[in-house]
């Protein structure tokens, strides 16, 4: 019963945000709750509730003062020069935008935080798909799929539970599988073209120029290939209304594209350089792990704000600028710990986890490790990492093992599914990228999960192709 009513709950909570019935915050908290009292365990409720937030209270903690920490390298010009720079090399093409959304995805990832990842992308490539009214879900999904590949990275997470659920080295699991996952990195990439052309077809390319310099009043005429075009017009303060046709921009609000702005009075360009340096420091240190990553954005926010804005009323007026961000992240987290505190509490992920490994036929134990493959798309997308990695894989690997096959080929096949994790709604990163992008998650989810399904079997494809799974 716990195992129905487990799917039956997941099910529910993702068909009422798709449908746009419920907002994603009441659906976290209402949806398990009513489940909760159905399972007859009503009266532990708070329990399952105060411990689910004690297990997420870091993440939210990382979370807010990342935010603000990132929200202040945007408004002092820190990631100006990417964003002319992704500009210029893009050529104001919609395709090159999309595919350099992926690669840019792909190269701050190696930080191993998908948190960072997509405060970083977002901040640069934001304002580029506002100027040329590109679809604004092109670019969350594409960046989770990408973070998702490049996730399984020793230092990311999943890899380092595997190896640590089935005690085993993981630079056994990681390396023979770079191939495989370079494979889908490649997938990724490929994708972003094909969705980089469809918008391309969609809106026309500007010149340079439009895209960068835009004057009072002026409208901006993005030529399609029948030589219509979408127009555009710009306020005096250079923002204008996100009329955008294409479905899951979710931001009807004005915009005003602080990224390429020269001249709002937050820019603090003789502190460049210290800005850099204290980002790459962050970073460098969060990679080392010489404290931990909220302590880290803790101290990194504190002393961004003191150098870059000494005089109180300034600091006060850039918290309460990102405020909306910091309350929107934060508590979309702390509702998702009502979700996963009742899952885990009640003993539903038990129930499911146990269910689907003792459907799986025993005449697919020699193929075990291809089954693994196959259950770490919806399971990781389902449950957490740590309840995939610590409850399922190491039955998966005893199942395997009776009929020959390797815990090192369980392991490698169990990373096959990140693709899609990384869009699963149990993961606090994903509302980070969608918060700052102004995309309902909803939207985001219909968009970007077949994508992340396709990569996923493209890296157990290429895992079986060249022998490692």
């Amino acid at each position: 019963m716990l195992t129905i009513l487990g799917f039956a709950m997941i099910a529910t909570f993702l068909v009422l945000i798709m449908t746009k019935k419920m907002s994603p915050i009441a659906a976290l908290v209402l949806i398990p709750a009513l489940f909760c009292v159905a399972v007859g365990q009503g009266a532990k409720l708070g329990d399952y509730v105060i411990d689910g937030v004690g297990n997420l209270a870091p993440t939210a903690a990382m979370l807010m003062f990342a935010i603000v920490y990132f929200g202040v390298m945007i408004d002092v010009g820190l990631f100006d020069p990417i964003v002319r720079g992704i500009l210029r090399f893009c050529k104001a093409d919609p395709m090159r935008i999309v595919v350099g959304t992926a690669v840019l995805a792909a190269i701050v990832s190696l930080d191993g935080d998908g948190s960072t990842t997509f405060m970083i992308t977002v901040s640069a490539m934001y304002p580029l798909y506002k100027r040329l009214k590109m679809s604004l879900v092109v670019m969350t999904g594409v960046a989770a799929t990408a973070n998702g590949v490049m996730n399984t990275l020793p230092w990311g997470g999943p890899t380092a539970r595997a190896a640590t659920a089935l005690k085993l080295d993981a630079s056994e699991i990681f390396i023979p599988m770079i191939p495989a996952l370079a494979v889908g990195l490649l997938a990724v990439f490929l994708l972003s073209y094909v969705l980089g052309l469809r918008e391309r077809k969609r809106l026309g390319m500007l010149t340079l120029d439009e895209a960068l310099v835009r004057e009072p009043e002026q409208e901006i005429v993005l030529a399609g290939a029948g030589g219509g075009g979408d127009r555009l017009r710009k306020g005096s303060g250079g923002s204008g209304p996100a009329d955008l046709t294409q479905d899951g921009d979710g931001d009807e609000g004005e915009d005003d594209f602080k990224g390429l702005d020269p001249d709002r009075s937050t820019l603090r360009p003789r502190l460049y350089w210290f800005n850099a340096g204290l980002t790459v420091a962050l970073l460098t240190a969060m990679i080392m792990q010489l404290m931990p990553i909220p302590v880290l954005f803790l101290l990194g926010a504190a002393l961004a704000l003191t150098v870059n804005f000494p005089h109180m009323p300034d600091q006060r007026a850039r918290i309460a600028a990102h405020a909306d961000n910091v309350l929107n992240v934060s508590g979309m987290v702390f509702a998702a710990a009502v979700f996963t505190g009742v899952l885990t509490g009640t003993g539903m992920v038990e129930n499911m986890a146990d269910s689907v490994v003792s459907a799986v036929p025993d005449a697919m134990g020699p193929h075990m490790a291809i089954v693994t493959g196959l259950l770490s798309l919806p399971l990781t997308y389902f449950m957490s990492n740590d309840g995939f990695y610590f409850g399922v894989v190491p039955v998966l690997a005893e199942a395997g093992a009776a009929h020959g096959v390797s815990p090192l080929e369980i392991a490698r096949a169990s990373l096959a599914g990140q693709a899609l994790h990384m869009s699963s709604p149990l993961v606090p990163a994903v509302y980070v990228l969608v918060g700052m992008a102004k995309v309902e998650f909803g939207d985001h989810t219909r968009f970007t999960v077949k994508w992340a399904v396709l990569t996923s079997l493209v890296v157990l494809g290429a895992g079986i192709l060249f022998g490692t799974i």
